[in-house]
């Protein structure tokens, strides 16, 4: 039997291929001839040539690793996988289905996608981390990439939305892919992107308030903007304690799709800055109250500055109760 004959030497090349999946101009160097490689290869043999220039050596269904290993020899040096299955090997389960493989190249790569095979040539090729011996894109640049390639909103939102809610990507990370990334297609992954914004300041805004009925401190003014005494706008305060000139600012930049530089000018005009990340409400919410109280004990012990809450920037407060005015420590 033809496969009694082949026996010894496929067991070799086994060996020496991931997944069974090999470079013809490979199996050529290696002393097999065109016209063999070309026999084992025919329909019913023991080979199959999935992509021009690469061989599977064997005959059975391609598994979604030979799929993976056979897009990256198609797609020669330096190429990742990036998109949907690349995702998928990053640990993520709410993914669509299908079998094509997306995969990043240099922008001087030649090779052009070929059957479930999607080459994207990019000047903007990330370093790649290796899972299960396969060069992944990382997996923020993993999704961004995918999320360009869909039409389902809810397919997006439920892939990305996985991805953060398990810890597996930083909101930061999928904010610098979308920036600096095609603008082609990046209308949905930016609106689910804004989504998860959104959701972090509507949940710190939360927190924040449950660290300051915690904290003693006196309840302050929320959502404010501030002038000096000849009304120049000095900028926001989350929350400000005008009798002591204290301004607690949520820094939203660490999820916001812009670069948000911080303001001087309230601390400028003689106010006590504290900035807080929605992560460090989170996390360490006791770090925060002794930052704010030890601030709150500074800003006290000074007259208060110059500054006032603009008579037409105050914004609605979700506060259930009024704002103190009384100047006091808190222990």
């Amino acid at each position: 039997m033809p496969s009694k004959q082949l026996a010894p030497d496929h067991e070799a090349l086994i060996a020496l291929f991931p997944e069974g999946v090999a470079p013809r101009a490979t199996l050529v160097a290696l002393g097999l001839s065109h016209s063999t490689i070309s026999a084992r290869c025919r329909p019913g043999r023991v080979w199959q040539r999935p992509i021009p220039g690469v061989i599977v050596l064997n005959s059975d269904p391609l598994s979604r690793a030979q799929l993976h290993r056979a897009a990256l020899v198609h797609a020669g040096a330096r190429a990742m996988i990036t998109g949907i299955e690349a995702a998928r090997l990053h640990g993520l389960t709410r993914l669509p289905p299908g079998e094509a493989v997306h995969v990043l190249v240099p922008h001087t790569s030649g090779v052009s996608s070929w059957g479930f095979a999607t080459v994207e040539r990019t000047i903007h090729l990330p370093a790649p981390v290796v899972i299960e011996r396969v060069p992944v894109a990382p997996l923020a640049r993993a999704l961004f990439d995918a999320a360009r390639r869909m039409t389902d909103l809810s397919a997006v939102r439920a892939m990305i939305k996985e991805a953060v809610g398990r810890g597996l990507c930083d909101p930061r990370d999928l904010q610098r892919e979308i920036e600096s990334g095609s603008t082609i297609g990046s209308a949905l992954p930016r609106r689910v992107v804004h989504e998860i914004h959104a959701a972090v300041r509507s949940a710190s805004e939360a927190w924040a308030r449950e660290i300051l009925r915690r904290s003693g401190l006196p309840e302050p003014e929320w959502q404010v903007e501030l002038e000096d005494q000849d009304g120049v706008f000095l900028g926001h305060a989350d929350a400000y304690w005008a009798e002591v000139g204290l301004l607690w600012r949520i820094a939203w930049a660490e999820f916001s799709l812009e670069d948000q530089e911080p303001n001087p000018a309230p601390a400028g005009a003689g106010a006590i800055v504290v900035e807080t990340l929605p992560s460090q409400l989170r996390d360490n919410p006791l770090r925060v109250i002794e930052q704010l109280r030890k601030a709150y004990e500074t800003a006290a012990g000074r007259p208060p500055p110059p500054i006032r809450i603009s008579g037409n920037g105050r914004r609605p407060s979700r506060s259930a109760g009024p704002a103190s005015s009384a100047r006091r420590h808190c222990g």
